[in-house]
């Protein structure tokens, strides 16, 4: 009797999984941790994540793609799909993020997942380095593997194949020398003839690596039915509607008849919903494109939505926030050229004699030349930034005449229209180009703590505006020239959120108009890149770059600004005297 148990036992060790739908079987053995998420506890899928689970299990979907926005459960839903991998169908897993911290974290967080699950726990075991230490990035379990790797590190990208290739945020990934990441991945799943590639990603731009995966799959909207009329209309921004000055009241209207749906009616309107492939012929590759507008969470009601875009719609930079995160669309890249006499149109009568009440705060950019300085002084506001002069010190740049100018342009105050005085708060200075670094650091050096830097452009539009220079000993800042650029170039077209004071001379709106931005292909791949045009020079434009970084270097509180400048300035003190007895006689 205990042999024959025994045996039971081994046949049932033996016995395949059974062919459970992906979807049923994450709601069934996978539990979310409480650190990891606002709903603990066992993992319930919503209608839109299990279309996804799907495809997955369709065995002609080779590729899926998600084009989303945030707060729509995607990681999580990562997370059930390689926990399935790796319970039910061991083979090599590679997880591919934009960095290397992206990859450490996502480890640390699925390792949690596992943990909290109890049909899951102990299923990882962590695999020695060739020095023998322990690693999260490269886990084994029985019949397979799982690697976490960063597409900044294309070389280990080589070193794997992968059955399974999971692509996260894809359009965080970087194109370097060697080529693009997502190819270099797709590349090590060839031997399986029954691969899997999830690819997902917040898009960024339109020309971005999300945004063209979607279009070259069947892409699929979710479509959800009017409680009204009963018509399927995929949920979008324009449809969404508010009483003035009260968005908490915000509303669905059906644009198949005009009802109106209320938020109490959205979640078993959504849990109805479906996906429809929009380019059907497409076979193989399966693309979902889904926004926070049908998400049940708390923090996705149409209400929180509204608030938040009357709140974004401020400013380009926060609007393309909430257009990426938010509705999960790209941000149009498409600009035509600046028109600099329009730009000139808009001067408005105000100066650094006769600033503005909104100023808070003035920087200072500065481009080198050879025979002169180039400077330009912004204020900056709450949310505007604010061109108020262009000055120009000629001489040579090795000489001490331009140097002594700029510092006394740095000494400067000026009065404020709330009663105090104002004056150039931070400073950043090129130093990159023509052999002037050395002559540029030995102004700046000894003006650190006055926040004057010196500073190189470098390109890149996922750089912060300012960051300090990784090489030691150096006091040296690196602006990323195409992020600020990208941002100013934005507002400019837009007609909102930068000023000019009538101190402006043509010439300055002449070499802000002097470049366009561009997509060019490298190796395939489309690249934005901003490109001078023919014939104009590019001084002013460096300069309000540089001015516009400068405000990073600045910590100061607003509203403590504010009531600084609210009060005037304290007259000197008078010196102290004590009269000698002895001279008094």
């Amino acid at each position: 009797m205990g042999i024959e148990a025994i045996r039971r036992k081994a046949m049932l060790a033996l016995r395949p999984p059974a062919d459970v739908p992906l979807a049923k079987w994450i709601e069934s053995n996978v539990y979310l941790p409480q650190a990891a998420s606002a709903l603990p506890g066992k993992m319930k899928l919503w209608a839109y994540q299990k279309g996804i689970c799907e495809a997955l299990d369709d065995p002609g979907i080779e590729q899926v793609t998600v084009l989303k926005s945030a707060r729509i459960g995607y990681t999580a839903l990562l997370s059930g799909i390689i926990a399935s991998q790796v319970a039910n169908s061991p083979a090599p897993i590679l997880a591919v993020q934009p960095t290397a911290d992206d990859a450490r974290d996502f480890a640390v967080d699925l390792e949690a997942v596992f943990e909290a699950s109890p049909n899951l726990r102990g299923l990882l075991s962590t695999e020695a380095d060739e020095s023998g230490r322990s690693t999260m990035l490269n886990r084994r379990f029985s019949g397979g593997s799982l690697k976490f790797v960063a597409a900044k590190s294309p070389r280990n990208l080589r070193r794997h194949t992968a059955k399974i290739l999971i692509l996260d945020e894809i359009d965080g990934f970087e194109v370097s020398q060697e080529g693009d990441p997502i190819e270099l991945a797709t590349m090590r799943t060839l031997t399986f003839r029954d691969r899997k590639i999830v690819a997902g990603s917040t898009p960024v731009f339109d020309y971005g690596p999300a945004t063209r995966l979607y279009d070259k799959s069947d892409k699929r909207i979710y479509e959800c039915p009017c409680p009204s009329c009963g018509d399927f209309a995929e949920i979008k921004w324009a449809d969404i509607r508010w009483p003035e000055g009260d968005p908490d009241a915000a509303h669905w209207v059906c644009p198949n008849n005009g009802c109106v749906v209320t938020e109490a009616q959205k979640p078993a309107m959504v849990a109805k919903g479906r996906w429809r492939a929009t380019g059907p012929d497409v076979k193989g590759h399966a693309g979902f494109k889904i926004n926070a507008l049908v998400s049940p969470h708390f923090n996705a009601r149409w209400g929180k939505l509204a608030a938040e875009f009357l709140e974004a719609k401020k400013s380009p930079e926060t609007l393309q926030t909430f257009t990426n995160l938010v509705l999960g669309e790209p941000w149009s890249s498409g600009a035509e050229d600046l028109n600099e006499h329009e730009l000139l149109g808009r001067r408005e009568p105000f100066s650094l004699a006769a600033l503005p009440e909104d100023v808070l705060f003035l920087t200072l950019g500065v481009d080198c030349q050879d025979d002169r300085l180039e400077a330009v002084i912004m204020g900056h506001g709450r949310s505007d930034i604010l061109a108020l002069d262009h000055r120009v010190f000629w001489g040579p740049i090795d000489g001490e005449a331009v140097w002594q100018d700029l510092d006394s342009l740095l000494k400067e105050v000026w009065k404020h229209p709330n009663g105090g005085t104002i004056r150039i708060d931070a400073a950043c200075i090129d130093s990159g180009d023509g052999g002037h670094t050395e002559i540029v650091n030995s102004f700046t050096r000894p003006r650190f703590g006055r926040r004057v830097v010196s500073i190189k452009g470098v390109p890149g539009f996922s750089r912060p505006f300012l960051q300090k220079s990784g090489t030691k000993g150096q006091l040296l800042w690196l602006v990323g020239s195409d992020a600020v650029k990208s941002q100013l170039f934005a507002r400019l077209a837009r007609g909102m959120g930068v000023r000019f004071g009538d101190a402006l001379e043509p010439v300055f709106f002449e070499q802000l108009a002097s470049e366009r931005k561009v997509v060019r292909y490298a190796r395939g791949v489309p690249q934005a890149r901003f490109e001078r045009i023919k014939g104009k020079r590019a001084e002013t434009l460096d300069a309000t770059v540089y001015a516009w970084a400068a405000r990073q270097l600045i910590g100061v509180n607003l509203d403590r600004r504010a009531e600084e400048l609210s009060s005037e300035a304290a007259p000197k003190k008078a010196a102290t005297v004590i009269r000698s007895k002895y001279l008094d006689g």
